[in-house]
């Protein structure tokens, strides 16, 4: 090659890269969308002469672009195993017997309970019914059935302090 040509074929590359940089590529991203254009523009030549190769390679390379921008929507962003920094989210063995024990706790505390506080309790906290489901399940008023959720709540709150 000529050092007319090498400068030729610098600039191109550099006016590919400028334009992949100001449709938001950071410098690296752009290189390597360059860089895989032109690998594109070399082996489309090996079967036809391009006319235009600087349009071919722009072309290529916005194309390029696009289909990155494609997949980091559809998949996310891509990041390299050595960058990733791994947390273990699993409780202690320690923090594991902890819960253990305040949940037998909490459970004895639920069994001191009177037995209509306690399934009042336990139907409005675990199965998730209404102030007005319990009250007609248990014919009672809703104003009691708020005095029994409100009782167990003390209770195991006085109960469970300090664990």
């Amino acid at each position: 090659m000529t050092a007319a040509l090498v400068k030729n074929l610098r600039e191109t590359l550099a006016r590919v890269r400028g334009a992949l940089m100001r449709r938001g590529r950071n410098a690296h991203e752009a290189d390597d969308l360059v860089q895989e254009a032109w690998v594109r523009l070399a082996c489309y030549e090996r079967d036809q002469p391009v006319e235009r190769p600087e349009a071919f390679l722009m072309r290529t390379a916005l194309n390029l672009s696009v289909d990155v921008h494609r997949a980091q929507m559809t998949r996310g962003d891509e990041v390299l195993v050595e960058d990733v920094v791994l947390i273990d989210i699993a409780p202690t063995a320690e923090a594991t017997l902890l819960a253990k024990e305040r949940l037998e706790r909490l459970s004895l505390g639920v069994s001191r309970m009177s037995e209509t506080t306690r399934n009042i309790f336990l139907s409005h906290r675990i199965d998730g019914l209404t102030i007005v489901e319990l009250s007609r399940l248990y014919g009672l008023s809703t104003t009691t059935v708020h005095k029994h959720i409100a009782k167990a709540t003390l209770q195991l709150t006085t109960w469970m302090e300090g664990w």
